[in-house]
């Protein structure tokens, strides 16, 4: 028995060493920075065709009848202990003349429990109606189903519950899903696995990101905008991958709102049991008569804005484990003066980075991209918020935005600095409008600045005064924060594996879902930078008015 002791013990050490040495090959921001990477990824075919899904696609047409539940959805609250329920009761309506659905005549009611067959807790909601109104001729409008959204509390962290939901009087219930708990607040506690995408939309491109998505198993989803496209088509149906280059003289801005309905019924086998966290993009602006914007993007999805303080839905923060998640808005006011940047300030003061040590960032147009698409186009956002995410320590940022994949090196200013947050671009999940290919450094491909204003409308992108680009506006080759570039459909996971070391992936669609384009353990030093201490929140002057 001792002897078959020692074997096994040997064995296992055998075991750790080896999965060790395979470890050891992927490489850490430790060993940055990295020279600048350029991946050629050959033909068109292997980058896809952004075909659309048709209506007609049975993955995306009604399959309930009456008032039964569908686009079901899980999305997080601020904490572990509570999530939201989501669906929608009753078909859209598309006409000239539209009457709105009566929301007070569904009942939103959730059936939950730890058991499949012992649903015993009830929790109800709100609903609302939205429409999509546009008073020209030949423009049909448009009204939704009625969109419920109903908050779980008292959960238990990392447990799986199962749900029902929908009017038992009616009786319209749907069929019983589950889903599981973030892991409880702390240190040494983190989703197994965090998928991120941006500008999904929905194109056969989408339906390979997801499937690809759903086979690495995530337990949380964060979609960095530009979600189903919608306004890329005209009230009738027709598509284009440019819109303003097809339909040059509509009296206002189109969009076809039944695309938001067939996403969502597409994306109800995976965002019904596993979580999915949203923010902004430019393509979810819709506007409409009286100013009106953001309407589908405000109505259809649940956010924790109360609960982490915020007033609107377009910035808001959740917790997921040892993670501090900041969800921030780039086509709302981003100036110090404003809303949002006072907000930010308070959210990133009352961060305990002893109980969350990671601090992540997301929004839709990235900060740092070298592709000519968008380029620079958020730099009057960069502008009023950097430094302020610098000096809280922000380890990550995610953005999408640019239809391509990028990578940089801790980068802060534009200089390399090993305290400043890593800045990932991931904005090619499958969107319509194909893939970002020249980047601004090659040439012929520098942009002119003029046509580069950002999602506010301002113009903050000028020639370099100082550095390789000076008095340019764009680098003459690829630049040193940029350490990986590619141009290709995938996703992303994120495995967060302790305090100070996270895994980093990035997927493409195109390579039978079985090889990585780009890994990298991303690891914290908090020992070696300056990060600005927390403060508990009823200490905190500026929460005293809040």
């Amino acid at each position: 028995m001792e002897t078959w002791g020692m074997v096994i013990v040997v064995l296992l050490q055998a075991a750790y060493i080896s999965g060790t040495a395979v470890e050891s090959t992927i490489p850490t921001t430790l060993d940055g920075p990295f020279s600048p990477v350029t991946v050629a990824l050959g033909d068109e075919e292997f980058r896809g065709n952004a075909v659309d899904l048709p209506d007609t696609d049975p993955r995306v047409v009604r399959r309930v009848k009456g008032f039964e539940p569908e686009q079901i959805s899980v999305s997080l609250s601020a904490a572990a202990d509570s999530v939201w329920i989501s669906w929608v009761t009753g078909d859209f309506q598309m006409g000239p003349n539209v009457q709105p659905l009566d929301p007070s005549s569904v009942s939103s009611i959730v059936y939950y429990g730890r058991l499949r067959d012992q649903l015993t807790l009830v929790a109800t909601g709100n609903s609302l109606v939205y429409s999509q109104i546009y008073p020209f001729k030949d423009m049909l409008n448009y009204t939704s189903g009625i969109i419920h959204h109903v908050p779980l509390a008292g959960l238990e962290p990392g447990t799986r519950y199962f749900y029902r939901c929908g009017d038992p009087l009616i009786p319209a219930m749907s069929a019983t899903h589950e889903f599981r708990t973030m892991p409880k607040l702390g240190p040494k506690s983190y989703p197994k696995r965090i998928a991120i995408v941006g500008d999904l939309g929905l194109t056969y491109n989408t339906t390979s990101t997801v499937d690809h998505m759903k086979s690495n198993e995530p337990d949380l989803i964060l979609l960095l905008g530009d979600i189903t496209y919608a306004n890329l088509y005209l009230t009738n149906g027709t598509g284009s991958d440019c819109y303003s280059c097809s339909f040059p003289k509509t009296p206002i801005h189109e969009t076809y709102q039944p695309r938001w309905d067939h996403w969502a019924r597409f994306m109800e086998p995976i965002v019904s049991e596993i979580p999915i966290m949203v923010v902004e993009g430019n393509h979810e602006i819709e506007e409409q008569v009286e100013n009106k914007t953001f309407e589908a993007y405000q109505s259809r999805f649940a956010f924790p804005a109360k609960e982490s303080r915020s007033s609107s839905a377009f910035y808001y923060s959740f917790n997921a484990g040892g993670i501090h998640f900041v969800m921030l808005g780039a086509y709302i006011s981003y100036k110090k003066s404003g809303k949002q940047y006072k907000w930010l300030q308070r959210d990133l003061a009352a961060v305990d980075r002893t109980v969350t040590p990671w601090l992540i960032a997301t929004w839709h147009p990235p900060w740092y991209s070298t592709y000519a698409s968008h380029f620079r186009e958020a730099e009057c956002m960069m502008v009023e918020m950097e430094e302020l995410l610098y000096s809280y320590g922000v380890d990550i940022v995610f953005c999408g935005h640019v239809h391509a994949y990028e990578r940089s090196n801790r980068v802060y200013n534009y200089t390399l600095d090993p305290c400043a947050p890593v800045h990932i671009v991931v904005g090619d999940g499958g969107n319509r409008e194909k893939m970002a290919v020249a980047a601004a450094d090659e040439p012929g491909h520098c942009p002119d600045p003029l046509t580069t204003p950002d999602g506010m409308g301002g113009f903050c992108a000028f020639n370099f005064t100082s550095g390789p680009a000076a008095g340019k506006f764009c680098w003459e080759s690829q630049p040193e924060y940029s350490a990986y570039r590619e141009s290709s459909f995938g996703h992303g996971i994120l495995e967060v594996k302790n305090e100070t070391h996270a895994l980093w992936t990035w997927h493409r669609n195109q390579d039978s879902y079985n090889s990585i384009g780009d890994q990298i353990y991303i690891v914290r030093e908090p020992h070696k930078c300056s990060i600005q201490p927390a403060l508990a929140a009823e200490m905190n002057p500026l929460f005293r008015d809040y």
